[in-house]
């Protein structure tokens, strides 16, 4: 697993990825926006006609607010190494459309065969703790396994895993508030609303993020070491403590009258976890960094100085201050190189641990000719 030195200039045969890879991958990204965006569609004419414009136009601007706040952590979190644009626009849609669609038609499913004759409040007990979860989490989940099978190369540690999921449940939890917000409005008018928009929106923006995230966790985790059946069963096991916090957090409604007081001695010491092991996974993404650029500077590609500001957040601020300084084109020339200098590492990295076939052959050389001309550009 010898480097190219950089005094030999890469072949040909490195240029650029084969057409063909390239023509199929945004063939397939396509496709999975526009099957997103028109079972987005769908859901959108089934709430209006439910609920009424007004109500959804209301309940669509209160449901933004926890959805930005869910997108700003996201954009954090995915910042070292930004994930393709397209797979989360995907995810978003999937979550917002599909997951949604999945979960109505069984709801409804299970309305027609139970029948009349139950008992209302065990109906609605079984339907929170036990069906809502099982039946959201696979749905939601569905999406970060398609995009893990689809598009694999660019789930690079568990981190890729929880962004993906975190999106797939942002755009999940966007159509849900709608569906809660405008329900409530319908039913107690702006008070009762006022009321499930604190609930939801400010107590839990994060909720649906935090339990799919689990299964996020395990595909990622699995995807860089594993071929498509071990990502399927770590999918499957990923589910599992995904579906426990789902049920958890809704039997609290059910179960307990201090609910206050059991966010602050349950759902808050979950949460404050998962936002220190996230911290604990960006710093890994951050010596991969570092220590396969570091090899790059050893051939001769990198100067020592480049890695270590390469190599953290608060070199690259200043790194594109600096650049901003010199000029507009500059700043832009930096952000590239410092995008195509991680991208670079993490190619390496798939390399280094054998998943080197996840992605063309051609990334290593096609990224060392993008770093060479980033810089050119922004010193010039």
């Amino acid at each position: 697993m010898s480097l190219p030195s950089a005094a030999t200039p890469p072949t040909p045969a490195w240029e650029a990825p084969p057409r063909t890879h390239r023509t199929s991958s945004i063939i397939l990204a396509v496709l999975g926006i526009v099957f997103g965006a028109l079972a987005l569609l769908l859901v959108a004419l089934y709430l209006l006609t439910a609920l009424g414009l007004p109500a959804v136009a209301v309940s669509a601007v209160l449901a933004l607010f926890p959805l930005g706040i869910v997108l700003l952590a996201v954009r954090w979190i995915d910042r070292w190494e930004p994930e393709p644009r397209a797979a989360l626009w995907f995810a978003f849609l999937w979550g917002a459309g599909v997951a949604v669609a999945l979960a109505l038609l069984v709801d409804l499913g299970v309305e027609i065969t139970a029948g009349a004759g139950r008992d209302p409040s065990l109906q609605e007990f079984q339907g929170a703790v036990l069906q809502a979860p099982f039946v959201e989490e696979i749905a939601k989940g569905a999406g970060v396994l398609i995009l893990a099978l689809a598009a694999r190369r660019y789930f690079d540690s568990p981190v890729d895993g929880i962004v993906y999921a975190a999106v797939v449940a942002g755009g999940f939890a966007f159509t849900e508030n709608i569906v809660y917000f405008g329900s409530t409005l319908a039913e107690s008018g702006a008070s009762g609303l006022g009321s499930v928009f604190v609930l939801r929106g400010i107590f839990s923006p994060f909720a649906h993020v935090m339990f799919t995230s689990c299964t996020g966790f395990a595909v990622g985790f699995a995807a860089q070491r594993y071929r498509a059946g071990g990502v399927v069963v770590a999918w499957l096991i990923g589910l599992v403590p995904a579906m426990l916090l789902h049920g958890l957090w809704n039997a609290a409604g059910f179960l307990v009258d201090d609910f206050f007081g059991y966010y602050l001695a349950v759902q808050l010491p979950i949460f404050l976890t998962a936002v220190a092991l996230v911290v604990a996974l960006r710093r890994y993404e951050v010596r991969v960094t570092r220590t396969r650029l570091q090899e790059y500077a050893d051939a001769g590609w990198f100067l020592p100085g480049e890695v270590t500001w390469l190599s953290s957040s608060s070199g690259r601020r200043d790194a594109r201050r600096w650049a901003r300084g010199r000029s507009a084109q500059a700043g832009v020339s930096m952000k590239r190189f410092t995008a195509d200098a991680t991208r670079l590492a993490f190619a390496r990295q798939r390399v280094v641990v054998g998943r080197g076939h996840l992605g063309p052959s051609t990334d290593e050389a096609a990224l060392l000719a993008a770093v060479t001309a980033d810089r050119a550009a922004m010193l010039r």
